[in-house]
């Protein structure tokens, strides 16, 4: 018993400090951005867009890859040169980062929280 114990104290304080709250995205503005993308990530812990929209290229964060994957969304439908729309919420501190809650592609529309 005192194993399971000591196993979670250790490894529970490293996944917190690995992992971040949405508390950071500010949800009281939602944004709805169409664009080019520049190129893109499909990775853990969440896949990631750089979008060429209007006037500014933003770095979008997505869901797990798993998650997307699931739900329908393939890796290669976001290759570079691809258009989408993503919307979601724009990070508070850094004014070129959205969290996606959902990411249309190929005419298709993906919800990703």
């Amino acid at each position: 018993m005192k194993r399971i114990f000591l196993v979670t104290g250790l490894v529970l304080p490293l996944w917190a400090w690995g992992h971040h709250g949405w508390s950071e995205y500010d949800s009281s503005q939602a944004l709805k951005l169409t664009g080019k993308v520049v190129d893109s990530g499909y990775e853990h812990p969440h896949g990631h867009v750089r979008l060429q929209a209007p006037g500014k290229t933003w770095h979008v964060v997505l869901a797990p890859p798993s998650r997307m994957e699931r739900r329908g969304l393939e890796k290669g439908a976001l290759k570079p040169g691809s258009t989408v729309t993503v919307e979601g919420y724009p990070n508070r501190e850094k004014p070129a980062e959205l969290r996606a809650e959902r990411i249309s592609v190929n005419g298709k529309t993906v919800e990703l929280r």
